[in-house]
Order: structure tokens, then sequence, then C-alpha cells
């Protein structure tokens, strides 16, 4: 079992990564929060959790970490703090730590944001941040979901480097196709997006990497 550090485990899409890692037979999960008050719910289903705050120094986090998703956001409050400057932090310990992959939950519309209307700030900070990871050295893989959405899950996507297109998946998908993304077979080195689609995900990824 590879222990996965999981950024950002307080979130949405963080709970439902989390418990996809639980049930998984080759990772176990170790939650980041940044509240003591937030590994509670971690610890009732038995999972491990760590108090980190990525404005801060988080090197204690990654200790006996084997891998890492990022899947943590400032909702728009702190876009260049958390989403940017708070992914470098973890990038960097990652590094000094030899984390064996980094897996990054990005966006659609990453790779430019000067384009996108609204949410540009945000979108110019996911790119800092993807960019980082790139040029780190550290094997990556970079998922940019379209809109994500609460629909239960179908396990089939899109995924393309560029889809050209706008669309929407639910979070439990994204979730899945994050964790899959862990895999030393799966996605090396690699950006991609997705939205919902008819193939399912393994197949997908399968086809394009």
């Amino acid at each position: 079992m590879e222990n996965v550090l999981v950024a950002g485990a307080n979130g949405t899409t963080g709970k439902k990564i989390v418990n996809l890692l639980k049930s998984s037979q080759y990772f176990e999960p170790i939650a980041m929060v940044r509240k003591k008050e937030q590994q509670e719910q971690f610890k009732k289903k038995n999972i491990k959790s760590v108090l980190g705050d990525l404005e801060k120094d988080v090197s204690h986090t990654i200790e006996n970490i084997d891998k890492v998703i990022f899947a943590a956001g400032s909702g728009g409050k702190k876009v260049v703090e958390v989403d940017q400057e708070g992914a470098k932090n973890l990038i960097d310990v990652s590094k000094n730590a030899n984390i064996k992959k980094f897996v990054m939950l990005s966006s659609m519309g990453a790779d430019n944001p000067e384009e996108a209307s609204d949410l540009k700030d945000y979108l110019k900070a996911k790119h800092n941040a993807d960019e980082y990871l790139k040029s780190s050295n550290l094997m990556h893989a970079i998922v940019r979901p379209g809109s994500l959405t609460n629909d239960a899950g179908t396990g089939k996507i899109e995924l393309k480097s560029k889809l050209n297109k706008q669309g929407s998946i639910p979070r439990e998908d994204v979730a899945q196709t994050l964790v899959r993304s862990l895999h030393d077979d799966a996605a090396i080195n690699t950006t991609f997006e997705i939205i919902q689609g008819d193939t399912l995900i393994g197949k997908a990824m399968d086809a394009n990497y």
C-alpha cells in the first residue's frame, strides 16, 4: 500500500478522493486538513489525517508519504496564496522528499488564462501552479476538468490533452480520474482535460496514455 497525501481533503471533491483511496487495494489516504475539528470526520472512518496550512511550512505533512493529490482550493478567496503559492509550497517539499508522483487537480482554461472572461485570476493561479509542477522534475499528472457538478458519477468521461469544447463533469468522476492517475503506469508527466463522456475512465486513460 502506498501512502497518499490528499491536500484539500475537507473539500467536496477532496472527501470523494479520500473515500475512493480508502476502498482501494493499492493506496492508503492521509487527509491533509487545516483545522483540528476537521480531523474528527476522518477519524470516525479510521482514516489518518494530518494538520497542514498551505500558506505555512508543510514539510511535516509529507513524512512517510509516497504520492500526493493536490485538490485544495481557496474557493476564489486566496487564489494566489493557496491555489498558486500553496501548490508551489507542497511541490517544493514533495521534491525534497522524493515523492514518487504528484497529481494536480487543475481546471480547463488553465492553459490559457488570458482568454477567460471570468475566473481569470483563478485560472492564472492554476496555470502558474501547473507550470511550476511541470518544471519540478517530479513525476506528475495534471487533470483539467470542465465545470464540476454534484451529480452522481457515471464512471465515463471524454478525455483529450485539449478538448476544444466546454462541458461539465461530476466530482465523483473527477475523483476517480485523479486516483487512477496515481498509478505508476498511468498518465506519466501529462496534462489532459476531461468532461462527461461515453468512455470508461480506465479505457479513456489507457487509450490516450
